[in-house]
């Protein structure tokens, strides 16, 4: 089993910055992989940001590109989520996934464990 803990969230106004956090503990793939999601209210789960085991491979969904960005302390088995330039559109439960790395994987059904999320909510 693979617990994971996202820390962070809370409430912020529109162009504030946020720092989620993914503490990641128990039986864990080694090497794993970490994904982000997050879902509004009324819309489908979508996918934010995937980070591998070394750094080297990074993605991120077009609606956070160049705003967000993804990190890793492996030492800490903590996966991050900087968000800034953050907008009212970003109000969501944000969530951090785990799975076996490989590849660069966005879809939500090829995780193998999830956190029990964190609120984002951005005032306009």
């Amino acid at each position: 089993q693979v617990q994971l803990v996202e820390s962070g969230g809370g409430l912020v106004q529109a162009g504030d910055s946020l720092r989620l956090s993914c503490a990641a503990s128990g039986r864990t793939a080694n090497p794993y992989a970490a994904g982000w999601f997050r879902r509004a209210p009324g819309k489908e789960r979508e996918f934010v940001a995937f980070i591998s085991w070394s750094g080297n491979r990074i993605a991120y969904g077009d609606s956070v590109k160049g705003r967000f960005a993804i990190s890793r302390d492996n030492a800490k088995n903590t996966v991050y989520l900087q968000m800034n330039s953050l907008k009212p559109e970003d109000t969501a439960v944000y969530y951090c996934a785990h799975r076996s790395d490989f590849g660069v994987v966005l879809s939500p059904e090829l995780y193998d464990y999830w956190g029990q999320g964190t609120q984002v909510t951005v005032s306009s």
